[in-house]
């Protein structure tokens, strides 16, 4: 079940990728990445459909985690600006101005509280699964510094889950995952802020579904420190060979 998992979710994100590519051409699907190479985004939004679709068909609760996380990283691909980190879009909000970092973070905390508020009884372990699902999808996003850096960490980080109760969705993540894999390495194409915060909810809710409260503290607290560390986090992620 888990290997079909697995396929379905990277023919459903190469599936969608086709149909973007075929649909909706134009400058606004191309960006110049680091080394200042064209490449498309059509893999964000395909990964974020594969990885909602999915979770809605293993786990209903959490899909609109997912869905809301891919939506508001939609929403800085298109509308974002360049500053990075909480601290400089927190400071932005307090002067009165909305960034599209500010809507990130309010709009995927809120679907990562509300998705892990359906998810666990106990109200402690409702926060923590929610601080889990929005800081999984904070850290993919911060390590999609280089080609292949984010859907490799969801693919690494995804696998231990299989052998768990989030099989599901850590399947579901890691399939769309791989299917983009091979065009992000070979700078054809991005996972973008779409495809990196929808995969990372769904790796989120996968850990979720797999631990008690002693397992949420520990992730929770991983996620906190990385968030806070933000910088540090994609630098080590840009040295990687």
């Amino acid at each position: 079940m888990i290997i079909t998992r697995l396929g379905l979710s990277a023919l459903l994100t190469r599936a969608t990728v086709a149909v973007l590519r075929a649909k909706a051409p134009g400058e606004r699907w191309h960006r110049t990445n680091y080394a200042g190479r064209t490449v498309e985004l059509y893999a964000g939004p395909a990964a974020a459909v594969a990885a909602t679709l999915g979770t809605a068909h293993v786990r209903p609760a959490a899909a609109l985690a997912v869905a809301a996380a891919g939506a508001c990283g939609a929403y800085d691909d298109v509308a974002g600006d360049h500053r990075r980190g909480f601290r400089a879009h927190l400071s932005a909000l307090r002067q009165g101005e909305v960034t599209s970092g500010a809507v990130k973070l309010l709009g995927i905390g809120a679907a990562g509280l509300v998705a892990g508020a359906l998810l666990k009884e106990k109200p402690v372990d409702k926060v923590l699964a929610g601080v889990v699902i929005a800081g999984a999808a904070h850290f993919v996003n911060l390590v999609d510094v280089r080609p292949g850096r984010a859907a490799a960490a969801v693919l690494l980080l995804g696998a231990p889950g299989l052998l768990r109760e989030g099989a599901d969705v850590a399947a579901v993540a890691m399939g769309a995952a791989g299917a983009v894999l091979p065009d992000d390495l070979g700078e054809r194409a991005m996972l973008g802020d779409t495809g990196t915060h929808a995969l990372g909810a769904a790796l989120g809710v996968a850990v979720v579904a797999s631990n008690g409260r002693a397992g949420l503290v520990a992730h929770a607290a991983a996620v906190v420190a990385a968030a806070v560390y933000g910088d540090q986090v994609s630098e080590a992620a840009r040295s990687l060979l």
